[in-house]
């Protein structure tokens, strides 16, 4: 794909004043003035304070904010020897987008590791930046996702999609593929900036998982950073999803058919390395509401009858409708049942000829479904007994139907 500057005037000429950088952390934004005057503070006192002989930047890669999300980047102080560049990306609107920004000045400046973290994180420390840069400067290690200590109901398109599948498809067990904080090699950042996706959801939502994915097939060595609990501006699992869902999963099953030869010839996986001593932090509860999931799984039934006719296996279906007429009292969502449904639904997405979208779309309030199943199962748990005895024991039912997953999308091939 032939280079494009996707720069704005402003980006172009402060990248041209600073000319070279050793490590640069990236902040994607939109309408986070509240938030972000903290997060720009913790990176840049990180930097210096664990890498002082690298040169450092800060990036603020802008959707255009109204409330002056800019305004506080640049008044904010920072370290001595900080350079800072504040500018509002082009192209389509989305956080795949900002990353673009990011990912073309850390590249034009020359940096050895790039970190990108989230604009609205109030746990975010200093010593967050050395876990995330640090096994790219010291170890090697060409791509580095965060391993959080998050509260058992935040983080569902996580725990129930993304998390499996991405463990059982490729192999390689990273715990949070679409965490928001990650570190990167100058040699991924250029494998990123070649592919032609940036008209694609992941402009949007869909960047992190492509990230980790295009990581783990491109072959670089992984690990884990542990960065104790992450508290951010978090929703209910029952609220609306908005398009966040649609992005994440649909590109996630989109990569199925790009990396297909890879998936298919893996079987079982490994564990991600860990990077730095365990945390203690107790994370923030997330409160759910249990009924208006089981409603919109309720609802689906109905809605999306059809739908669900073309896609499901008939053992699946009827499955779905047995558990859609229990009282809320006895309502339970099986783990085996849930990964032959993300099965079904990963083949129709890319083998049926149906619209993807509306694939996703209707595999929604089959996730609403699930999601309270796991909250009925886990009520009297604490986050660490789920993560073991509900999250962990999933991903291993996802890897011991891998087999039904290969014949359904040869069947459909």
């Amino acid at each position: 794909m032939p280079h494009e500057n996707i720069l704005r005037e402003d980006a172009q000429k402060r990248v041209q004043e600073i000319g070279q950088a050793d490590i640069l952390v990236g902040i994607p934004s939109y309408n986070n003035a509240a938030t972000i005057g903290h997060v720009v503070r913790m990176a840049t006192q990180g930097m210096v304070e664990y890498f002082p002989d690298l040169r450092p930047v800060l990036v603020n890669s802008d959707g255009g904010s109204p409330d002056g999300t800019r305004q506080v980047v640049l008044d904010t102080p920072v370290p001595d020897g900080v350079e800072k560049i504040a500018t509002v990306y082009q192209g389509p609107s989305g956080k795949g987008s900002s990353f673009r920004t990011i990912f073309e000045i850390a590249r034009a400046l020359g940096v050895r590791a790039c970190v990108v973290v989230d604009s609205d994180l109030r746990s975010i420390a200093p010593w967050w930046i050395e876990r995330l840069a640090g096994p790219v400067i010291k170890e090697g290690y060409g791509y580095v996702t965060p391993y959080y200590t998050r509260h058992k109901y935040d983080g569902t398109i996580t725990n129930n999609v993304v998390y499996p599948m991405t463990r059982m498809l490729y192999g390689v067990d990273v715990r949070q593929p679409i965490g928001g904080d990650f570190g990167f090699s100058s040699e991924l950042l250029h494998t990123y900036l070649s592919q032609d996706v940036w008209e694609t959801d992941v402009a949007r939502y869909g960047i992190d998982i492509w990230m980790t994915t295009t990581a783990i097939n491109a072959g670089v060595k992984i690990c884990q950073a542990r960065m104790g609990a992450k508290i951010h501006d978090v929703k209910d699992p029952a609220a609306a999803l908005g398009p966040m869902f649609v992005q994440v999963v649909g590109t996630l099953f989109s990569l199925m058919s790009r990396y297909e030869d890879r998936w298919k010839a893996v079987t079982g996986s490994q564990l991600a390395p860990m990077y730095g001593p365990e945390v203690d932090l107790e994370p923030e509860p997330v409160a759910v509401t249990l009924k208006l999931m089981i409603d919109k799984l309720r609802a689906g039934a109905q809605e999306q009858a059809q739908l669900w006719q073309r896609i499901l296996s008939p053992q699946n279906l009827e499955a779905v409708r047995e558990i859609a007429a229990l009282p809320y009292e006895d309502y339970a969502f099986p783990a085996e049942l849930w990964a032959r449904i993300v099965f079904d639904f990963a083949v129709a997405y890319n083998k049926s000829g149906l619209d993807p979208e509306r694939v996703i779309l209707g595999m929604t309030p089959l996730y609403y479904g699930r999601t309270a199943g796991l909250v009925m199962q886990s009520r009297e748990m604490s986050s660490a007994e789920f993560e073991e005895q509900v999250i962990q024991a999933q991903a291993r039912v996802f890897e011991e139907l891998k087999p039904q997953l290969i014949e359904k999308w040869e069947a459909a091939s």
